[in-house]
């Protein structure tokens, strides 16, 4: 596991200097940061490096000239720094955006325990953070509508739409290729790589049904039964998806300790003893935790005739991939408006073809069948 977290900017004047860094007693010295300045001076590219100096293993992330940040997970010497290559880019956005307002400082012990789990995180958290990510939701809203563009395009337009800091675009790409949210192929007369959508994000609060079908088996009074089902159908009655409410779901289920009792809590309805047990687990704040579920509207807390608290969700949240179909339409009408070449749209018809087939043989299906097929007389 990771020991520490450290913020380093060079400075021509004093050379290395620590900006941010946790814990506190953390202690790298000024030759080690010169270190990792220089091996980062070699190649010159923004991105990640691992090196050992002395006992300590780093995993080391530069941002860039642009804004010339250095963020440093210092390890055991057992741990595998490639293991936290995705963790550490998508902390240094959150690092730079909070470092300009001087309130890195808040943020960087929870930045820490996020890259700390990263390489255990399951596919629900690894997506959780992957959404939350604003430049890949700007990339996968613009692909919802387009299907496919050119890598170059994309750069440019994320420079112009994105001025909140730096891009670093192969970073983000390999992310999304990992998460089988696009895939990246080259096209022969296009002048730069393709990015295709294969696979799109759906965010959608859920009714924690394994729990209202037997309230009384998975830990609350019969009496309280009907209650709790009152509460669940008022929540969605009046309930209304959205990215914003989505995005706010997303937020807190980033923070380990919340997602930690969200997985308690969706298969159990519990009392406040119950979850102080989670403190084994890393949930140090039971308090804090439970708050943010509330004000969240994600739980309700019930109490019998004896004062007792029950502590159950008012609302799951479902997170996943879904094959994109209605990319098929976006396709025909490319084709009949011939905004893009025909060359362009075969490829990303054989794309989608094996994102489809790939993610029915992850269900263990032995499909051998085709996607259905826009029936197009596309000239050679």
């Amino acid at each position: 596991m990771p020991v520490g977290l450290v913020v380093m900017k060079w400075d021509e004047r004093v050379g290395t200097e620590i900006t941010a860094k946790y814990p506190d007693e953390i202690n790298v010295t000024d030759k080690t940061l010169m270190q990792v300045y220089s091996t980062h001076e070699y190649s010159g590219e923004s991105g990640m490096i691992s090196l050992m100096v002395g006992s300590l293993n780093i995993a080391s992330y530069y941002t860039g000239p642009d804004k010339g940040y250095y963020i440093l997970l210092l390890l055991n010497l057992d741990d595998d720094p490639d293991a936290y290559e995705g963790g550490l880019a998508d902390a240094s956005r959150v690092i730079l955006q909070y470092i300009d307002n001087d309130t890195i400082e808040d943020q960087i012990a929870n930045l820490f325990r996020r890259i700390s789990v990263y390489p255990t995180l399951n596919n629900e958290q690894q997506l959780a953070i992957t959404y939350q990510d604003e430049i890949k939701r700007m990339i996968v809203n613009r692909l919802r509508e387009e299907g496919v563009v050119t890598k170059s395009e994309l750069m440019v337009w994320l420079k112009d739409k994105y001025k909140a800091g730096f891009v670093d675009l192969d970073a983000i790409l390999i992310e999304l290729i990992k998460r089988e949210i696009i895939k990246e192929a080259s096209v022969k007369g296009m002048p730069s790589e393709l990015i295709f959508l294969t696979n799109d994000v759906v965010t959608i609060r859920t009714p924690p049904l394994s729990l209202i079908e037997a309230p009384a088996e998975k830990g609350l009074p019969t009496a309280l039964a009907d209650d709790y089902m009152t509460e669940v159908k008022k929540f969605f009655q009046s309930y209304r998806p959205s990215e914003e409410d989505s995005l706010k779901m997303i937020e807190i289920l980033n923070d380990p300790q919340v997602y930690e009792t969200m997985r308690l809590l969706r298969t159990a309805i519990v009392t406040k003893s119950d979850l102080e047990k989670l403190k084994k687990k890393g949930v140090d704040d039971v308090d804090d935790v439970l708050k943010k579920l509330w004000d969240a509207k994600t739980i309700q807390v019930f109490r019998d005739d004896k004062n007792n608290e029950y502590y159950a969700l008012l609302s799951d949240f479902y997170l996943n991939l879904i094959f994109p179909k209605y990319m098929f339409s976006v396709i025909k009408k490319d084709y009949e408006q011939k905004s893009k070449s025909n060359q362009v749209l075969v490829e990303y018809l054989k794309v989608l073809e094996d994102a489809y087939l790939t993610k029915k043989a992850g269900k263990k299906k032995a499909v051998k069948r085709k996607l259905p097929t826009i029936r197009l007389k596309l000239k050679k």
